[in-house]
């Protein structure tokens, strides 16, 4: 499960718990009820101030939307010079 997927499954389950429609979370959250609509079904991630007037249209804390989204450092390598004995070079 991606993380839009992840969020979806948050939102639809704190709206739920609301006990409010789509629309309703819409009006409250100053967003329109399709936004609400792309969101629940994980075809788009918020922005931080959607997340933000979502959690408090619901609610709950950011973290609650968050549950479950975590994000863990790669590695990287790092390029770097060589120094290359010219005596030793193939000519």
């Amino acid at each position: 499960m991606g993380v839009a997927e992840r969020f979806a499954a948050n939102l639809v389950r704190a709206r739920q718990e609301a006990g409010i429609s789509q629309e309703e979370l819409g009006w409250l959250a100053s967003l329109h009820r399709t936004q609400i609509g792309i969101l629940e079904r994980g075809a788009s991630r918020p922005r931080i101030d959607t997340l933000a007037k979502l959690a408090g249209a619901l609610d709950v804390p950011v973290e609650r939307l968050m549950e479950g989204i975590v994000w863990r450092p790669g590695t990287t390598r790092v390029g770097g010079f060589q120094a290359i004995d010219e005596s030793t070079k193939a000519k």
